[in-house]
């Protein structure tokens, strides 16, 4: 397997450590101070420069001329040589679609053996709460999902419900459709919807965040 971390000095290889936990742990790029302080730098500029260096690398990228994006994750844990690169999906964007480059936040190689059919038709979404954790699908996992508009009754999907996904079984019952959790928090209620909500796909599987 081809190890491309061992081109880059020390401090580059912290700074896409760090970002890379960052953006797929808790969704978000770290500042240009937060890496200054993570690589124990005494100016922003250095810092900057690191990340710069990294973008030349293609190892980052800026979305929108701003925002830090993982071009590849380099550095998973998964050693399998026979993966494919998955866009892992943040949130949904108002009116665009999942896989909007807007709501891509990294690519994130899965063992290909865990998909079925082309890869181009999966994508990561990470799991926020517990409403599904009876089902090992827990918060902060990273759900494989199939791209697909319809599903099967006792099925898990990516339900998109007023620009918000969840994922959820799905329940159909006369003319409606439920979506209901499995949870050991019997506070969460299922979701009982005549219309107003897209399926964006089927969970066929996670990946734990204790893996990431």
């Amino acid at each position: 397997m081809h190890e491309p971390h061992k081109d880059l000095s020390q401090k580059e290889l912290v700074a896409y450590r760090y970002i890379r936990n960052q953006l797929v742990h808790s969704n978000h790029a770290p500042s240009v101070r937060e890496v200054m302080k993570q690589l124990e730098l005494s100016a922003p500029r250095s810092a900057e420069l690191v990340i710069n260096s990294l973008i030349e690398r293609g190892l980052l990228q800026r979305r929108d001329n701003t925002k830090l994006q993982l071009v590849e994750d380099t550095y998973s844990n998964n050693e399998s040589a026979n993966t494919v690169n998955l866009p892992l999906v943040g949130r949904v964007a108002a009116g665009a679609p999942i896989l909007a480059e807007q709501n891509i936040e990294a690519y994130i190689p899965v063992d290909e053996k865990l998909l079925r059919g082309d890869p181009k038709e999966y994508y990561l979404l990470r799991v926020r709460g517990n409403s599904m954790n009876l089902r090992n699908i827990r918060d902060g996992d990273l759900a494989i999902v199939k791209r697909q508009q319809v599903a099967e009754p006792g099925q898990n999907v990516v339900a998109l419900i007023n620009d918000e996904a969840t994922v959820k079984e799905l329940v159909p019952a006369q003319d409606m459709v439920i979506l209901k959790p499995h949870s050991t928090d019997k506070s969460i209620q299922p979701i009982i919807l005549q219309e107003d909500f897209m399926i964006q796909g089927i969970v066929i599987g996670t990946i734990p965040a204790s893996h990431l």
